[in-house]
């Protein structure tokens, strides 16, 4: 039986047997259509299948192939994962006759790799996935079109490779406006050699707006990662951003806010009319820390802070230091003392009034620390590097799919080594109509709704 034949057979039967289950009151709704979808699955397979051994046929008759490639095997079985399941389909082996190379021809014309086991749309979905969820928890969900590895997984991450942070197109036309925000901070993720490394994180924005009570939005974010990537580097992926995204001469300063680490304080070299401002959430860890043992110590601490006294501050930490005799405690007392005279402009920048705080330690949760670090497992470098990216392209508003779309097409076009003459493309197709010509239902006379799909799909 004609394989098209057999597909459309299929869904017909999987629609007639189902729906009368649902009128009989067999199954609901919701099996109903898990039901047809199967069948409908099933039958896709066949017709893919089917479509890459008529485009072999094509290949194999082409004028183009005969004169430049010998045949030298003829249906080689191969499979591929799909989003309807596994299709396995026969094609032809060649070889070239000037250079020796070797090549399934008909699979290089439609972008089907050399080892390739699974469609784009099958490895975008994984990437997708995999953004959110544990590389295992992505194979179980997709173990009916043939995944069951977490390490397939995996490796169409690194496959992917580590997105760049300039990836998602920015809009021509320039923005204006008076300040700039960027917030930069650090997610701790754990190596499979039981280490740990940092992967930074810094963001861009207007400011923000309140959405609802304790819910604001930041305005025109835009994020920037990298843990392989060094500091100078990564600072000037933000800087070409600002360039190119907003008109320079309407800005009259830019808030840098961090914990004051050195790879933060770096972007006041890259950042025209940048001012470095101190990250409130971690001063206070900082301020906790040192007066857990002189709770009395704390209040009048922060006021000496908030009211510019930087005398009065390091006097009291001296008198602090004095009542501490535990010499941990003393250290911590001694590392906050430093901290805070060292970054003490940083703080009272704080209080400006075109200040509107850090949120930092929020977005390296939400942004970063959900996947990488918040719950127990070991990356390699490159594969934190690559997630990190990937988390970051997806909050930026990019599109998995229609990167991976774009950067296939583009292998295609390189790879593409034969080309087909329209003559043998209108044989087949003359050919494929003959064949839903022939298919029995569609020729009687009773008209019925699979009759009327048949015939749509024939463009009646």
């Amino acid at each position: 039986m004609n394989i098209i034949q057999e597909a459309l057979e299929i869904i017909i039967i999987a629609y007639q047997e189902n729906l009368q289950k649902a009128l009989s009151g067999n199954i609901n709704f919701n099996e109903f259509t898990k039901n047809l979808e199967t069948e409908l699955h099933k039958a896709g397979t066949l017709m893919v299948g089917e479509a890459l051994e008529t485009l072999d046929r094509t290949v194999k008759e082409s004028k183009d192939r005969k004169k430049n490639w010998y045949v030298e095997r003829i249906k080689d079985i191969n499979s591929l994962a799909t989003t309807m399941g596994l299709v396995t389909y026969k094609r032809t082996y060649y070889t070239h006759k000037k250079t020796k190379e070797y090549a399934y021809l008909s699979d290089e014309l439609v972008g089907i790799e050399t080892h390739q086991r699974k469609d784009l749309n099958v490895a975008t979905m994984l990437v997708s996935k995999a953004t959110d969820k544990s590389y295992q928890q992505v194979a179980d969900e997709t173990s009916f079109c043939g995944i069951h590895s977490k390490t397939t997984v995996m490796n169409e991450i690194r496959k992917l490779g580590a997105i760049p942070n300039e990836a998602v197109a920015i809009d021509k036309t320039k923005r204006d406006t008076p300040i700039l925000y960027i917030e930069a901070d650090e997610d701790h993720v754990a190596l499979q050699n039981g280490s740990k490394d940092i992967v930074k994180i810094i963001y861009v924005h207007e400011g923000r707006q309140k959405i609802s009570k304790g819910r604001n939005k930041l305005l025109n974010v835009r994020y920037f990662t990298g843990a392989k990537q060094s500091s100078e580097e990564l600072w000037l992926d933000v800087a070409k951003y600002i360039d190119e995204a907003y008109n320079s001469e309407t800005i009259t300063k830019v808030f840098i806010s961090g914990d004051g680490a050195f790879w933060i304080k770096e972007g006041l070299n890259w950042i025209a009319k940048s001012e470095f401002v101190l990250d409130k959430f971690h001063l206070a860890k900082y301020i906790r820390a040192a007066t857990a043992h002189l709770d009395y110590t704390r209040e009048p601490l922060w006021n000496y802070i908030y009211q510019g006294m930087k005398n009065a501050t390091e006097e009291l930490f001296d008198i602090m230091l004095s009542n501490t005799e535990d010499q941990h405690k003393r250290k911590v007392v001694l590392d906050a003392k430093k901290y805070v005279l060292n970054n003490w402009k940083a703080i009272q920048r704080q209080e400006s009034r075109e200040y509107i705080g850090c949120s930092a330690e929020g977005h390296v949760s939400h942004v970063l620390s959900d996947r990488l670090s918040s719950r127990p497992k070991g990356w390699s470098e490159d594969g934190m590097e690559q997630m990190a990216r990937l988390r970051v392209f997806s909050f930026n508003g990019g599109d998995i799919s229609e990167y991976m779309m774009k950067r296939k097409e583009t292998q295609i076009k390189e790879k593409r080594v034969i080309k087909l003459d329209a003559r043998i493309i209108k044989k087949h197709h003359r050919i494929s109509c003959e064949t839903l010509d022939n298919i029995t239902i569609m020729n009687i006379g009773k008209t019925n709704s699979a009759s009327k799909w048949l015939k749509a799909v024939r463009g009646l």
